[in-house]
């Protein structure tokens, strides 16, 4: 199983933006250094806990610190974004990856931020999604570098004919800002059950990626994404697929326990994760799974019931049974959390999922056969 950082970035409300910057540029190079595959960076325009309004600049700033592992922003936000302006962004600074950067693509979560950038129905998931798919169109026509002029439902577009002057005479030249290999590998997260970004993803052969809300809703995602796959000629493959879950690893089931119930990860879930799994239906996949009640659910239910921790074995029991219950998954996405202050657990954490967690998880040979 491969391992990546999924940076939302979860920060305290009082910290600055500095801080946050900070915190997440270290945890890239720290990432790369423990051999994490890759690290992804939410684009938020509205929550104080989410606070990354452009992941582009974190991940420019890392790229210099970092060797190997890979980058993408999870995801820019298409309706909020002018998708020519964003297509030369995205080809330039995969340019200057060369390589380590594949691109996450969404129609937004929060109606909030959507209202910031002037549309008022950001509730309305069918028309986010339209807004997706137009914004992509143009993206990619952009990137083939060929003539065109598109007048669209949301917004207006065009590539200009490249004009050649005499021998020596440079000036017309077009630079060239298509993404590094021509085009970008695109990923899209799923949240909600019956999530219309997975279906999308299959029918577009993009890399698929689960926030995981419960067996129910990660067998669902895998089911419509894998059915419009191949629908529309492309291999399903549980290799390409992440899911994102937080996991914490230490050295005894007792210790990674209270570190997390005591630490940044207990801070947030209970001032704004729990809330926000209640809010969105989330948790109600949790409780069916653990045949709960509803008046069971606290921070330590959470932890022991729906959390990966504990110590190395114990996290790859818990992995393990995920697998054998969903089918698996090809990359772990840890969700990373607020360890400014003392980010020596929290590297440690990630040192040992690394060494003696992943190693140990595979998908089942039924599924790579």
């Amino acid at each position: 199983m491969e391992t990546g950082l999924i940076v939302h970035p979860y920060m305290r409300p009082e910290r600055t933006a500095r801080q946050t910057f900070d915190w997440c540029v270290q945890q890239a190079v720290e990432a790369d250094k423990i051999g994490f595959d890759s690290i992804m960076f939410s684009e938020h325009a509205s929550q104080r806990w989410e606070n990354i309004p452009n992941p582009e600049l974190i991940i420019a700033a890392a790229a210099r610190q970092t060797e190997r592992i890979k980058f993408a922003p999870m995801a820019h936000i298409l309706p909020h974004h002018n998708p020519a302006k964003l297509a030369i962004m995205v080809g330039w600074l995969s340019q200057i990856l060369e390589g380590r950067y594949f691109l996450g693509v969404g129609a937004g979560a929060y109606p909030q931020s959507t209202y910031i950038h002037g549309i008022k129905n950001g509730e309305d998931t069918q028309f986010t999604n339209e807004m997706v798919r137009e914004s992509l169109e143009i993206m990619e026509k952009i990137w083939k570098r060929e003539p065109f002029f598109y007048e669209g439902r949301f917004w207006n577009a065009g590539y200009p004919e490249e004009l050649h002057g005499e021998e020596g005479d440079d000036q017309h030249m077009l630079a060239d800002l298509s993404p590094w290999g021509g085009a970008p590998e695109i990923a899209v997260t799923g949240f909600s059950a019956k999530s219309p970004s997975m279906k999308f993803a299959g029918e577009r052969g993009f890399r698929p990626m689960s926030i995981f809300s419960g067996l129910d809703a990660l067998k669902t995602h895998w089911e419509t994404y894998s059915t419009a796959a191949e629908a529309n000629g492309h291999v399903a493959d549980r290799a390409r697929y992440h899911v994102s879950q937080t996991v914490f690893v230490a050295d005894t089931d007792k210790e990674a326990k209270r570190l997390v119930m005591e630490g940044p990860i207990g801070y947030c879930f209970e001032r704004y994760l729990i809330p926000i799994w209640w809010r969105f239906g989330m948790m109600d996949g949790f409780i069916k799974d653990a045949g709960a009640d509803r008046a069971d659910v606290d921070l330590e239910w959470v932890v022991d019931n729906v959390f990966c921790v504990g110590s190395p074995d114990t996290v790859v029991d818990k992995i393990n049974t995920l697998f054998e219950a969903s089918g698996g998954w090809g990359t772990l996405q840890v969700e990373s959390h607020d360890y400014y202050d003392d980010p020596a657990p929290w590297f440690n954490s990630l040192a040992m999922i690394q060494k003696e967690v992943a190693p140990k998880i595979s998908l089942p040979v039924s599924v790579t056969s």
